[in-house]
């Protein structure tokens, strides 16, 4: 076949608007403000649940184990579906309405204890994986949907726009419970119970959760399976059988860039697992002086809703460090963006260490923003270009091996690391994560393949950042 002739019979996806891009993003804002809730008051409910420190890496072993089992098979279901909600949309709605139910009944796992007589920790952990599989089914298909809607050239910005919209829900959700203390609502919990600031404010992210998500599923038209045979040069998109043992075979075959990039993902989410599991623990010991057996008075309180200050503060230094990549990658590659991004959070986690002031520690949270804002864009944005189009839901779950297997690791030996080696002090594990982050950096420079993108496609990007 005359290559000329190939070319002509395939069509190129029409560019988004900003608003376009804008709309079919929107509902990761609900779905990260529930995530940093998470982030920000797991660790903190658990313990005034009862866990031990070295007990809160266990616990917190639910998230990525549900990720690593249900993102691979949400996202080859949704390269398989075509229904008339769309193929993606299904699983976003889904997901949003069980999140909503564990954001409303795990900070409630206490009085659901008392009514059905059973072992606190164990119905908190039990609402805990089913926010975890939730969150994790409604957030992969809006990673395939970006490689679905959008032309190539367009897909760093389509991803930044995510990390905007992921900084603004995070902020949100980070914050909220440090506001309504703020605003007159106890902060301070009963033994076994959840104070009243954290149990409101995961009631205001499940009805967030669930307006955002359905925000997008009204204002987002997925593409047709005839839409998408166009975009093959014609090729038809068939509804073929597919079995989930196909996962494994498309593991098997993923393309090397990818395996490359993992490695990086690998020692990233290596260090932010470290960071959202024992941060509170690591200020309310080296920041308050609290003894690591301290979990319910109103100091470890204050430190509990300083972590969730603390990380609104990255998310929301991300949002404006996503703006920025685009025209830092156009100027230095996409992979010295993402490795001097992943530098810059190695130091601020480390220099948390040496930051005595709690109300210096904004400094540390500037270089966990950068990182922060790579982390979730450029990975992809370097990855979309290896990915066949007709697979891209399951190589997009299958790129989540690598980061939830680093949190189970994690999970597995930090807390007793913390315990026996550092003697219950979580600062010293911080600080080994910020050592992983440089790593990561290294790594990058090292092993990852630079596919620069041509003059032409980086204005295209350059364009659509202006509103």
């Amino acid at each position: 076949m005359n290559p000329s002739n190939s070319t002509l019979s395939r069509k190129i996806k029409p560019n988004l608007s900003m608003a376009q891009i804008i709309n079919m993003s929107m509902g990761f804002l609900g779905i990260q403000m529930a995530f940093g809730l998470q982030n920000g008051n797991a660790s903190r409910i658990l313990a005034n649940f009862g866990a031990d420190v070295h007990e809160l890496s266990w616990f917190w072993l639910v998230a990525p184990i549900t990720g690593l089992i249900v993102q691979p098979i949400i996202g080859h279901m949704g390269d398989n579906t075509w229904s008339p909600l769309g193929r993606r949309k299904p699983y976003f709605l889904i997901g949003a309405v069980l999140c909503a139910i564990g954001l409303v009944m795990l900070p409630n796992a206490a009085s659901a204890t008392q009514m059905m007589a059973a072992n606190v920790l164990l119905i908190a952990v039990i609402f805990l994986a089913m926010m975890d599989a939730s969150i994790n089914v409604a957030m992969e298909p809006f990673r395939a949907l970006v490689g679905d809607m959008l032309p190539k050239h367009q897909a760093t910005i389509g991803f930044s726009v995510q990390t905007i919209l992921i900084g603004i829900g995070a902020v949100i959700g980070s914050d909220l419970p440090g506001w309504l203390t703020k605003w007159g609502v106890s902060n301070e919990a009963p033994k076994g119970f959840v104070a009243d600031n954290v149990i409101y404010a995961f009631y205001i992210g499940a009805a967030v959760l669930i307006l955002s998500i359905l925000y997008t599923i009204f204002t987002t038209k997925e593409y047709s399976p005839e839409e998408f045979a166009s975009f093959e040069g014609g090729k038809p998109v068939v509804k073929n059988e597919s079995k989930f043992s196909d996962i494994f075979k498309d593991f098997r075959n993923a393309p090397s860039q990818m395996k490359k990039l993992g490695i990086v993902q690998f020692f990233s989410w290596f260090a932010l697992f470290t960071m959202w599991v024992f941060t509170t623990s690591a200020l309310a010991t080296h920041h308050f002086g609290l003894s690591p057996d301290d979990t319910h008075s109103a100091e470890f309180n204050k430190a509990g809703d300083l972590t969730g200050s603390l990380f609104g503060s990255y998310n929301f230094y991300a949002i404006f460090f996503a703006f920025a990549l685009t025209p830092i990658a156009k100027f230095i590659g996409k992979k010295q963006t993402h490795a001097l991004a992943l530098a810059c959070g190695g130091l601020g986690l480390i220099s948390m260490y040496f930051i005595k002031d709690i109300h210096n520690l904004w400094i540390s949270m500037i270089g966990l923003g950068f990182a922060w804002a790579s982390i979730l864009a450029m990975p992809y944005a370097m990855l979309i270009d290896s990915i066949p189009q007709k697979k891209m839901g399951v190589y997009m779950g299958i790129f989540n091996f690598f980061i939830v297997i680093p949190q189970i690791i994690n999970g597995i030996f930090g807390g007793p690391i913390v315990s026996s080696v550092f003697g219950k002090q979580a600062i010293d594990y911080i600080v080994v994560g910020g050592i992983c982050m440089l790593i990561g950096a290294v790594v990058t420079m090292i092993f990852v393949k630079s596919e620069d993108e041509t003059p032409q496609e980086i204005e295209e990007e350059i364009k659509q950042v202006h509103f």
